[in-house]
C-alpha cells in the first residue's frame, strides 16, 4: 500500500497539490490549513464584527457569579437556567458592540496613557491607596480576565460612557417644563364609569354545530399536540436523611462547648432599607435623583413600608417593608455597615448609601446584643443542625452511588432497590415544559428529549433540582405530535366562537349607548339596570377608582366636560367613563424642590434619548445570531 502511495506521488496533479500546500504554509504558515478544519463559528455577528464564544462564556460565567453574590450564601447554582443567563448575555454583547462602533464611528478615542491612568486610579487595585500590581493581577483572576482582556473591556466601557455621558448631560428641562409636569401630577378629576359585564350576554350566545365545525377546519393545521413524554423517575432528597434522634447527647455537649469556647457576644442591629439599583434601565444620577427623592418623602412623615413597596429593588425586602431582620456588622458590605453603626437611635433613617448595588435609604429598627445561651436553651438547634450536617454527608455519598447505579443499570429497578427508593412517573412532558416539577425544571426537559434518553432508552445522570433534591430520570413514553380530533377540541372551539360573537355583540351595544350619551341621553333611560359610580376629586393614583379605568380617563382631553368614552377591560368587559371635572391645584416648589426634580426629570429625558439612540442603532444594524 505504502508503495502504492509512492508510485502515485510521483504524478502531475499530485506535484501541483504539494506546490499550492508549500504556497499556502510560506504566505500564511501552518495555522491556515489546521484553521480550515478547526476556526469556531462566532457567537453572533453585529455589522460584519465577530462576537466570539469565548467572550459569551466568560460573560455568562461572570453573570453567573454575581446573581449568586446578590443571592447570598445560601444560593444554589441549581437554580440558574444557563439557556437562559446566556440569550441575556448574547444581547448584552451585541448591544456593546453597536455602542462602541457608534463611539468610533463618531471619533472617540482612549489613549493607551489614558486607559493606565484609570486603571492605576481604582480603588480595588490598591493596597494603602497605592496601585499594586499583585492585587491588580489577583483581581482580574478571580474575575476570569487577564490584563489585555480587562484593558479591551475598559476601553470599550468607556468608549460607551462617552456617548451615553453626552445624552445625560446634555439633557435639561425649563422651569416652566417642571411647573406643567407638577401641575398634571397633582391634578384631580370628578370622574364616573358604569361596568357592563361580558357574562350576561356569554349565556345568553349560542354557536351552531356548522360554526364549530367550520372553524375546526380552518384550524386544522395548528390543532395539534406536542411532542411529550411521560417519565419514570426516582428522586433522592436530602430531608429523608435527617434524623436528629440518632445524635447523641455527647457530640450535643461536644459542639455546645466548643461554641461557647468561641463565643463572642455581637452587637445585632435590625434594620429595614429602601434600594435603589443602578442598572442599564437606570444610571447612577437617575437612581440618586429617585433616592433623595424618596428621603425627602420620608423627612416629610411618608411610611418607610410604604415606599419600600413601592420604590425598593431588593424584592426580597420590599414586600417585607423593607425588614433585613437581625444583622452583624460583619454580614454587611462596609458602607452600608459603617451607615447602620453610626446610628444611635431606632427610628433613623440614613441620606442615600452608595454600595455596589445601587443607593441604599437605611432606618435602625432595634438594637440588640447576643447573650451567651444555656445548654437546655442551645440543645434543640444544636442537635439538629448536627442532624443536618451528617444527612448532607449521607445525601452526598448516595448521590454518587445513585450516580453508579444509574449509569450501569438497563433500568431504575436496580438504582431504586438498592437505594430503597420508589420508581415514580412524572406527567406529560413537552420541550416547552409540563405542570409538574419535572416539567418546570429545564434541566430535565432537556436531558428528557436528548438522543440517549429519547433514542437509546437510557438513565438519565443525576440532575439537582436544587440543593436538596436530585433525580434521575428514564423515558417511559414516547408520545409523538399527532392531529386533536374536533371532539376533542369542541368544547374549546365552541367558547371561543361564543366568546367572540358575545364580544361583538356587547361592543355594538355598549358603542350606541356610547353615542346616546354624547348625544345628552341620560344612562337610566338606556337600561334600569346600570348606575354610575362616582368619584369626586380623584387622584392619579386613587385606589377608589379601578386602575384600567383611571388610567384612561386621566388619559382623556379635558377641553370640554362633561366628556364620555368606551373601555374594554382585560377581563373583556366593557366600561362607559364619564369625565366632569378637572382641578389644577397651584403648589409653587421651593427653590431645593425646583432643582432636585429639574435633576431627576432631566436625567429621565436623557436616559430615555439614550435609549432612543440605542434602539436605533439595533434597528438599522445587521445581526447574524449563531
Amino acid at each position: 500500500m505504502l508503495q502504492a502511495i509512492r508510485d502515485n506521488s510521483k504524478g502531475i496533479i499530485a506535484k501541483v497539490i504539494v506546490g499550492l500546500i508549500a504556497v499556502t504554509f510560506a504566505l500564511f504558515g501552518l495555522e491556515s490549513l489546521v484553521g480550515l478544519g478547526s476556526k469556531e463559528k462566532p457567537a453572533a455577528e453585529v455589522n460584519g464584527e465577530d462576537i466570539a464564544v469565548i467572550d459569551l462564556m466568560r460573560g455568562v460565567d461572570l453573570q453567573r457569579r454575581q446573581i449568586l453574590m446578590q443571592m447570598g450564601p445560601d444560593a444554589d447554582p441549581t437554580l440558574l437556567d444557563d439557556n437562559l443567563l446566556q440569550r441575556g448575555v448574547l444581547e448584552s454583547l451585541i448591544e456593546q458592540a453597536l455602542l462602541v462602533q457608534s463611539a468610533e464611528n463618531q471619533g472617540l478615542f482612549l489613549s493607551e496613557e489614558m486607559i493606565d491612568q484609570l486603571i492605576v486610579s481604582t480603588p480595588e487595585f490598591q493596597i494603602d491607596g497605592r496601585f499594586d500590581r499583585n492585587q491588580f493581577e489577583m483581581v482580574l483572576r478571580n474575575a476570569g480576565f487577564t490584563p489585555l482582556m480587562y484593558r479591551d473591556l475598559l476601553r470599550k466601557e468607556t468608549l460607551m460612557d462617552q456617548e451615553r455621558a453626552a445624552f445625560l448631560l446634555s439633557s435639561f428641562t425649563t422651569r416652566d417644563e417642571v411647573d406643567r409636569i407638577v401641575r398634571l401630577d397633582q391634578q384631580t378629576r370628578d370622574v364616573a364609569w358604569v361596568r357592563i359585564p361580558l357574562l350576561t350576554i356569554l349565556n345568553e350566545t349560542e354557536v351552531s354545530e356548522a360554526e364549530i365545525q367550520a372553524l375546526y377546519d380552518q384550524r386544522t393545521s395548528s390543532l395539534q399536540t406536542p411532542e411529550q413524554v411521560v417519565l419514570d423517575y426516582v428522586l433522592l432528597d436530602r430531608s429523608d436523611f435527617v434524623d436528629p434522634s440518632i445524635v447523641s447527647d455527647d457530640e450535643v455537649r461536644e459542639i455546645y462547648e466548643q461554641m461557647m469556647a468561641e463565643f463572642v457576644s455581637q452587637e445585632q442591629r435590625a434594620v429595614s432599607h429602601i434600594l435603589i439599583e443602578v442598572d442599564g434601565q437606570r444610571d447612577a444620577l437617575a437612581a440618586l435623583a429617585l433616592a433623595q427623592e424618596i428621603f425627602l418623602e420620608l423627612q416629610d412623615g411618608a411610611d418607610f413600608a410604604e415606599l419600600a413597596g413601592r420604590f425598593s429593588d431588593d424584592l426580597g425586602s420590599a414586600s417585607q417593608g423593607g425588614s433585613l431582620g437581625l444583622l452583624t456588622r460583619d454580614s454587611l458590605v462596609d458602607e452600608f455597615a459603617d451607615a447602620l453603626f453610626e446610628m444611635s437611635s431606632p427610628g433613623d433613617i440614613s441620606h442615600p448609601v452608595e454600595t455596589q448595588f445601587g443607593y441604599h435609604i437605611i432606618r435602625l429598627d432595634e438594637i440588640r446584643q447576643t447573650e451567651r445561651p444555656s445548654f437546655e436553651q442551645a440543645a434543640f438547634d444544636l442537635r439538629l443542625e448536627i442532624a443536618e450536617r451528617d444527612a448532607e454527608m449521607r445525601y452526598v455519598e448516595q448521590m454518587e452511588r445513585l450516580a453508579d447505579l444509574s449509569f450501569s443499570a438497563a433500568d431504575l429497578i436496580v438504582p431504586a432497590e438498592e437505594l430503597d427508593l420508589i420508581i415514580e412517573r412524572s406527567q406529560p412532558i413537552s420541550r416547552e415544559g409540563g405542570s409538574d416539577f419535572l416539567g418546570r425544571n429545564s434541566r430535565v426537559v432537556e436531558a428528557a428529549f436528548s438522543s440517549d434518553l429519547l433514542r437509546e432508552r437510557l438513565n438519565s445522570l443525576p440532575i439537582e433540582l436544587d440543593r436538596e433534591r436530585t433525580v434521575v430520570v428514564r423515558v417511559n413514553e414516547h408520545l409523538p405530535s399527532r392531529q386533536l380530533a374536533f371532539e376533542e377540541v369542541r368544547d374549546e372551539l365552541e367558547l371561543e366562537l361564543i366568546t367572540a360573537k358575545a364580544t361583538e355583540t356587547l361592543q355594538q351595544k355598549t358603542s350606541e349607548w356610547l353615542a346616546a350619551l354624547q348625544q345628552g341621553e341620560a344612562l337610566e333611560n338606556l337600561n334600569d339596570d346600570l348606575a354610575w359610580s362616582e368619584v369626586v376629586e380623584a387622584g392619579r393614583a386613587d385606589s377608589r377608582v379601578p386602575s384600567e379605568i383611571r388610567n384612561r380617563l386621566f388619559a382623556m382631553s379635558a377641553n370640554e366636560t362633561p366628556r364620555f368614552d368606551l373601555l374594554q377591560l382585560r377581563d373583556g368587559s366593557f366600561a362607559l367613563l364619564r369625565l366632569d371635572a378637572v382641578q389644577h391645584k397651584d403648589n409653587q416648589l421651593n427653590e431645593d424642590e425646583m432643582a432636585l426634580m429639574m435633576s431627576i426629570l432631566g436625567a429621565t429625558l436623557g436616559q430615555q434619548e439614550y435609549q432612543n439612540r440605542v434602539d436605533s442603532l439595533r434597528a438599522q444594524a445587521t445581526i447574524k445570531r449563531n
